[in-house]
């Protein structure tokens, strides 16, 4: 046999070989197990307590802000209105308390002090009429009936002595404890509505709870909006992680603290994750059985993973692919 027909046979039987090992393998190939999850974030919602027009805008969407920042304000005039009748009862009760703590004016004591300086005149001139009227009836020169009505007399002006006393002490002592802690306890009731009101005039400026990205903005300026609606959502891009709905007949390799490798075809380049939350219980079932035997509904269980380090561009509703054939287990519990 020529040479060049033993490189052909050779040569054919190689081709052979190569097809049969490449059919082989495509048809032996093991298809990689992708799951696909989806990047979400913590979003607040900032409303405020009271009702009210908004009055001023002050962010938009989108825009980046600082925890504090004020977002939008409110136009309260019933407030406005509510906080004056509040201040103007704290102010009366101020002055209540300042009269119980001064006591009477000095005018008054001096009347209270002139009353008493009378009574005490009228008294000695009872006593002195009642002592001559005493003699003279001892002596049986005027009846029983003169000496009754100057002891009445007397009796009557000791009384109106020791009531115009008592009048000036108490004008001169002021307010009883009594009086002055009620008067401080009106005091302090009115400051407590004055704060009170001021705090919901105060919530009428709405101000960002955290660092974040303006997502939406609900009503605009000039819109009406009530207690504790939402107006401005603000995403928090610093407390991102991915979320994977997986199958339940793929839980067993997966646990806290299992680390995996997620690419993100929006940036282009992997993330390592790690898991730190799976759902205690399934959501629903994602592939239902068409048997009526041997057959069973799958269901999957929400999983959470949270990236490793800090990335750059990550941001809410992006996709994360991972293998699940490359999850390599954690040995944490």
């Amino acid at each position: 046999m020529k040479k060049s027909h033993i490189v052909g046979i050779i040569a054919v039987v190689v081709v052979v070989v190569a097809a049969v090992i490449g059919i082989s393998r495509y048809l032996t190939r093991r298809e990689p197990m992708l799951i696909q999850g989806t990047v979400e974030c913590t979003t607040y919602k900032a409303s405020s307590k009271v009702p009210g027009r908004i009055a001023e805008m002050k962010v938009r969407e989108g825009q980046h802000v600082m925890q504090g920042e004020l977002l939008y304000m409110l136009s309260t005039p019933e407030l406005d209105a509510k906080l004056q009748q509040a201040e103007a009862v704290k102010s009366a009760a101020a002055a209540l308390d300042r009269k119980a703590m001064n006591g009477a004016r000095w005018q008054q004591i001096d009347a209270a002090m002139n009353m008493w300086q009378k009574a005490q005149a009228g008294l000695e001139l009872a006593q002195k009429t009642y002592d001559r009227v005493r003699n003279l009836y001892d002596k049986g020169v005027i009846p029983a009936q003169q000496l009754d009505e100057a002891a009445a007399n007397f009796h009557a002006m000791q009384a109106t002595e020791q009531a115009a006393r008592a009048q000036y002490e108490l004008v001169r002592d002021g307010a009883s404890k009594e009086e002055k802690a009620a008067a401080a306890a009106q005091v302090r009731q009115a400051e407590g509505a004055v704060s009170e009101v001021e705090s919901y005039i105060g919530d009428a400026l709405v101000y960002a709870p955290v660092e974040g990205e303006i997502s939406t903005i609900v009503a605009e300026q000039g819109e009406l909006v009530g207690s504790g609606y939402p107006v401005v959502a603000i995403l928090d891009l610093n407390d991102q992680w991915v979320t994977f709905n997986v199958k339940e007949t793929l839980m067993p390799a997966i646990r806290i603290g299992t680390r995996m490798t997620g690419y993100v075809p929006a940036l282009g380049h992997d993330v390592e994750l790690v898991v730190s939350y799976i759902a205690p219980q399934a959501d629903f079932a994602t592939w239902a059985a068409t048997r009526t035997q041997g057959g069973f509904d799958i269901r999957t269980f929400a999983v959470r993973a949270e990236p490793v380090e800090a990335v750059e561009g990550l941001r809410p509703g992006m996709s994360v692919l991972v293998d699940w054939d490359h999850i390599a287990p954690s040995d944490k519990q």
